[in-house]
């Protein structure tokens, strides 16, 4: 057929219509090729960029299958020539006048042309050997000659939505932190007016990550939710919430370290201190005099025995109190226990007793819920005399022992 239809049977013409018919006018037959089902799978990726939708997509799967040969050549005839009857059974039954409307939207993009009969119909006339001379329908020479740029508009797809897929698990990763650091603040006693707003900016940004984003959507997300974890980390400085300890790999500082037997830790005189002065007493006890916040519990190795998880984390082990101290100081920012919460430990308890408290919580993390909030209630019941870590310890199996 050497003249190509420019405009449909029964309907106006249109500009994307006009515009194919020059191209496919224009455009000499070569030797491009291409796999129908490659094709519509990169053209399901890019659908976006031809403005189409998958249903219009749906229908062109049922056209293309009307073609004999899976792999579409420039040089074989490409026009298909179903019925309105059948292209509906092969898109599912879909109804004629959807049928219809997906068909337009596919003569819009450029994705197939309308070689109308003299009457409308589809239809193919065949020569004298019995092969088709000229046939009248549906031209998928347009999609086979647009293979390059849908290609690369699937391409181009499949890089947005790389970059939508990293910014969103940067956010989801970064919401998981600020749900966490806001726990901290609230168990750190941040006022509920500076902690109410920070929960209310996280919980619209769960909302909006919930919603299936563009890469501008998806940036814009990214960006808020950096700058209310930079907000949390404010609130946390301001708050004295984070406990910063220096831990140099100097060995010229080690001796900050070092700490004797003898010697009464500082909270602990203080305290000494300020029981003598209650009672009266001129002398504070002689240096090496039995610490009090031991009197309760069994010697180190026992309590070592019975909480075999802190020695665990501690590379090299724990060898003496100074060491129980030091693990109990590392773990402590692990269990989620605040800094401010710590030291009322240390303050009520002692150091010693804070440690083999926090060596009994680490034991029991499976079963306590808050571990911040029960040091809170154990320190409040010590200061009150009601606690001790002796029996809380003692509950504990030693290892080789039945439960």
């Amino acid at each position: 057929m050497k003249h190509i239809t420019m405009t449909p049977f029964a309907a106006r013409m249109t500009a994307p219509a006009l515009k194919t018919a020059r191209v496919l006018e224009e455009t000499p037959r070569g030797t491009a090729r291409a796999d129908r089902y490659a094709l519509l799978a990169e053209l399901t990726l890019a659908r976006r960029a031809f403005g189409i939708s998958d249903r219009d997509l749906a229908v062109l799967a049922a056209l293309v299958s009307f073609h004999p040969e899976r792999v579409l050549c420039d040089t074989a005839m490409l026009v298909v020539f179903p019925s309105n009857a059948a292209l509906g059974l092969r898109a599912h039954g879909m109804a004629e006048s959807t049928l219809r409307r997906h068909l337009a939207a596919l003569v819009k993009a450029g994705l197939v042309a309308r070689h109308d009969s003299p009457n409308g119909k589809r239809y193919a006339a065949r020569g004298p050997g019995g092969g088709i001379s000229r046939a009248f329908g549906f031209d998928l020479r347009p999609l086979l000659l647009r293979a390059g740029e849908i290609s690369e508009a699937a391409e181009a797809e499949r890089e947005r939505l790389a970059k939508v897929r990293a910014l969103r698990e940067e956010t989801v990763v970064r919401l998981r932190d600020i749900a966490k650091l806001g726990d901290w603040l609230a168990e750190a006693g941040l006022p509920p007016e500076q902690l109410g707003p920070l929960r209310a900016d996280q919980a619209e940004l769960l909302r909006g990550l919930r919603r299936k984003l563009d890469l501008d959507a998806a940036a814009r997300l990214n960006v808020a939710s950096a700058d209310l974890h930079a907000r949390m980390l404010t609130e946390i400085d301001a708050s004295s919430c984070l406990e910063t300890v220096d831990l140099s790999g100097d060995d010229s500082q080690n001796e900050r370290h070092i700490q004797s037997s003898d010697r009464i830790p500082i909270e602990r005189k203080r305290a000494v201190e300020t029981r003598l002065a209650d009672s009266g007493a001129s002398h504070p006890p002689r240096v090496g005099t039995p610490r009090e916040d031991r009197d309760d519990m069994p010697a180190l190795p026992e309590i070592l025995a019975r909480c075999r998880q802190i020695a665990e984390l501690i590379p090299g082990g724990i060898a003496n109190w100074h060491g129980l101290t030091q693990a109990a100081e590392t773990v402590r920012p692990m269990l989620g226990i605040g800094g401010d919460v710590w030291q009322m430990a240390k303050s009520r308890m002692g150091s010693d007793a804070a440690a083999v408290t926090l060596a009994c919580i680490l034991e029991k993390f499976a079963v306590i819920r808050n571990p911040g909030a029960y040091l809170r209630v154990l320190s409040v019941k010590a200061e009150q005399g009601r606690f001790t870590p002796g029996p809380m310890l003692r509950a504990l199996k030693v290892e080789g022992t039945p439960a």
